[in-house]
């Protein structure tokens, strides 16, 4: 029973969660502990909340998950998680959740709040109207990446996020969320409805001119957020840019993927199974962190 609850949790699609990490790192804080455990104690704030909601989601789904060929398989629609453990076990993850969040600061916790009330009205209802279901995806991922931020600022005050980093997360996770349904109405293929309701509204051809508009917009995004002057004058140098191109080839990578791989429905797992991409993201980060903070040694 516990492994199942803890399957319902979904820990693979934690990785979204590290996105929190994201103010520490570029606030060049990633050097002091008490900092970085407080950006931990964000991430586990999330995870327990997404937790929460994909067992909240899972319920409401369970009739069309059954008609899913893998959504079959998870621990509610399985029946291997009965549904009065999953709902009795939603309170206390949520109030850990708002616990962590609370010794956090206010308002991380506010961010926190705004995260869970617009994802239990995506789990509600909203998850299908057209469009506006991957809007409230990638709000999500914009939520998390301005928690990251909130929650050094009670000890950090001086710490801000830019609002070109803000454009590029929006778009960037707009990218994944239209990428999944992309191949979501590839693998149904006339069971769409029966597996998702949205996915009726959807045709290859809009979702492919949608993904080409999010995929550039996030490059572009990314690209002058390097060379901004606020952010130059914030790191003292203009190599941040020798990070583009991993950005780019991340962002055709997965593209490619959307068109041949059919487990591009779910972003953390490609990211976990496909290996140039993982290659591509550690090298991002390595190249990121050593130009921001190789610097500040020397």
């Amino acid at each position: 029973m516990m492994f199942a609850l803890l399957q319902a949790l979904r820990p693979k699609q934690w990785t979204k969660n590290l996105l929190v990490f994201a103010g520490v790192v570029f606030s060049q804080h990633l050097g002091e502990p008490a900092l970085v455990l407080r950006a931990f104690a964000g991430f586990v704030a999330f995870s327990l909340l997404a937790g929460s909601v994909y067992i909240i989601n899972d319920l409401r789904d369970v009739e069309q998950d059954r008609h899913h060929p893998r959504k079959k398989l998870r621990p509610i629609a399985s029946g291997r998680l009965s549904p009065t453990v999953a709902k009795i076990a939603v309170v206390p993850l949520v109030v850990i959740a708002i616990t962590l969040a609370w010794w956090l600061g206010q308002a991380f916790t506010i961010t926190a709040l705004i995260y869970l009330v617009v994802n239990f009205a995506y789990s509600s209802g909203l998850k299908h109207q057209v469009v506006l279901d991957v809007f409230l995806v990638a709000l999500g991922f914009v939520l998390r990446a301005i928690a990251g931020v909130q929650l050094l600022i009670p000890v950090a005050p001086e710490t801000a996020i830019s609002p070109w980093l803000l454009v590029c997360t929006f778009f960037g996770a707009l990218f994944l969320a239209l990428a999944k349904r992309r191949r979501e109405v590839t693998n149904a293929g006339d069971q769409a409805g029966r597996q998702r309701d949205v996915l009726k509204h959807y045709t290859p051809e809009m979702l492919d001119g949608m993904l080409l508009v999010s995929a550039a917009t996030s490059l572009m995004s990314y690209a002058l957020y390097t060379i901004w002057p606020a952010t130059v004058e914030k790191f003292h140098t203009e190599a941040l840019i020798a990070t583009v191109p991993f950005v780019a080839y991340g962002i055709f990578r997965y593209l490619f993927l959307v068109r041949t791989a059919e487990n591009t429905e779910d972003p953390s797992q490609v990211l976990l199974s496909d290996r140039p991409l993982a290659v591509c993201v550690l090298l991002y980060l390595a190249t990121a962190v050593a130009i921001i903070y190789l610097r500040r040694l020397s």
